[in-house]
């Protein structure tokens, strides 16, 4: 078998199925092995940020990474930003970039590029194996990293995978998780009973059922309040379940959270910060004489113990908002969304501004998974959806996407098509980039008098020409709809979930304030 074969078998084998793929000249071997693959299934994306986005969104919700492919360095760079978005959510990918041949690389080819040096900086793990007969093991390998640690990026030259002699390898032992270091809880649990007003900040694995249960019981036995990052990869949320309040996204608003704390307990979380650096205010969110206690995702469950004795932890009561009536605004559109969704969905949140009422609103819905935007790189919310749905296709997936951040992605809607994807798209068209303008002010960059600021009002400005979401999905396949009330996005959003395969409503709503 030559090495393509070798490293599509390998990965099958480890449970490696699903190849969202944006190929190349130099990966046309491995598109022919998954031919030769029973097991595997490819999936064809427009766009490579399409491919890596919805890897990652397959792996937030399946028990196994999935694939990647791209072409050559220029396509790694088109898919980089939602790669940054899965290194952040801590999600197992395994990338696999077709190279050059070896002996082609000293021709400095159109293509040719420091492919390593663009994948270093989202990759937990990469190899470029240049024998045939390291190409199973080193896919072997990357699964294992992955599993472990994140993004696993494998680098293929063309020669590896067309040439003969490679075998399949067995995917090596997980690594061990690091056990909690003896001695590292009785800090936080000195803290905890201490009587001084303790923060415990969740993410990562840490904002599944488990965790969360764990982190309510601490919270009932000692009274220290419980938060969670702003954007977590996978949050189990709804009735039923212990409910968690996220660390806010605006500065000022995060540190009135955390205002009065003594001590902060991270559990999957990094230390809190602010997005971006604004003049005259601090970037680190912890209170002056604050002592932060980082004990890492496992360390919550035996902390609990440690801690929280017979304690239950408080569960969201199920409570639903009435469908509202009359204009659509962020707020009703998102009661409109509490009101109808369904048991069991994945949301896929990119809906920025206008989606701020989304989480009070459906925080009692029935059970559901809340998959965010971890990197902050806009364009993440339409492949999210697609891989999500493509790991859990008896789930409803409802995706709550911006108007300028779909444009990023959009071509995520064939791909639904061509795959008959269960997937409810909601795009909230507000005609802006209401983040920057908020932004604009924040940072203190408004033009002053006489220019009155209308490059900047252009900048982030999305109706001239006016974006029409119901042509765009229609022409690649995706049934959509326009709603400018409360009563018809609930008519139009019932619908969809009703029916199968990819829908998309366009909702109307004025920008924020």
């Amino acid at each position: 078998m030559n090495g393509a074969q070798a490293m599509v078998r390998t990965l099958a084998e480890a449970g490696v199925g699903v190849w969202f793929a944006n190929p190349g000249t130099s990966e046309l071997h491995l598109v022919a092995a998954l031919d030769g693959e029973p097991r595997a299934r490819g999936v064809l994306c427009l766009f490579e940020g399409v491919a890596t986005g919805a890897a990652d969104g397959y792996g937030r919700m399946a028990p196994d990474p999935a694939a990647v492919l791209l072409h050559l360095g220029p396509g790694l760079g088109n898919g980089l930003a939602n790669l940054h978005n899965a290194r952040r959510a801590g999600t197992p990918v395994v990338t696999v970039i077709g190279d050059h041949a070896t002996s082609h690389e000293r021709f400095d080819a159109p293509l040719q590029s420091d492919i390593a040096a663009v994948a270093g900086s989202v990759s937990a793990w990469m190899r470029r194996p240049v024998d045939v007969a390291e190409a199973g093991k080193a896919a072997a390998e990357a699964v294992a990293a992955a599993r472990a640690a994140g993004v696993a990026t494998l680098v293929v030259p063309a020669d590896v995978a067309w040439s003969e002699g490679g075998d399949v390898a067995v995917e090596p032992p997980a690594l061990a998780r690091e056990p909690v270091a003896e001695g590292a809880l009785e800090p936080a649990a000195a803290a905890l009973a201490s009587g001084e007003p303790c923060v415990v900040l969740i993410g990562g694995d840490a904002t599944r059922r488990g965790g969360l249960e764990a982190a309510g019981r601490i919270a009932a036995a000692t009274g220290a309040r419980v938060l969670c990052e702003t954007f977590p990869a996978r949050l189990e949320r709804g009735a039923g379940l212990p409910a968690v309040e996220r660390l806010a996204y605006l500065g000022e608003m995060a540190a009135a959270q955390l205002d009065g704390a003594r001590h902060i307990i991270l559990a999957g979380a990094r230390r809190p910060v602010t997005f971006f650096a604004y003049p005259g205010k601090p970037g680190d969110l912890v209170p002056d004489g604050c002592q932060v206690h980082d004990l890492g995702a496992d360390a919550l469950g035996p902390l609990a113990d440690a801690v929280g004795g017979d304690a239950v932890p408080a569960l969201q009561v199920a409570a639903r908002p009435d469908v509202p009536t009359g204009a659509l605004t962020g707020e009703s559109a998102a009661a409109v969304i509490g009101a109808l969704l369904p048991e069991g969905a994945i949301v896929s949140d990119e809906a920025n501004t206008s989606g701020l009422w989304l989480p009070g609103a459906t925080a009692g819905a029935p059970p559901h998974d809340w998959l965010s935007l971890t990197g902050g790189a806009i364009g993440q919310g339409l492949p999210v959806a697609t891989g999500a749905a493509i790991a859990c296709p008896d789930r409803p997936v409802v995706c709550m996407e911006a108007d300028g951040s779909a444009m990023y992605t959009l071509s995520a809607l064939w791909t639904q098509a061509r795959e008959g994807l269960d997937v409810t798209t909601v795009v909230f068209n507000n005609g802006s980039y209401a983040i920057l303008s908020m932004e604009t002010t924040r940072v203190g960059a408004v033009p002053a008098p006489p220019e009155e600021g209308t490059i900047t009002r252009d900048m982030v400005d999305l109706s001239r020409p006016a974006l029409d979401f119901v042509a765009l999905a229609s022409g690649m396949g995706v049934p959509a709809s326009r709603a400018h009330t409360a009563e018809e996005l609930a008519d139009q959003f019932g619908k969809a979930l009703a029916e199968p395969g990819p829908h998309l409503i366009e909702a109307v709503v004025p920008p924020l304030g």
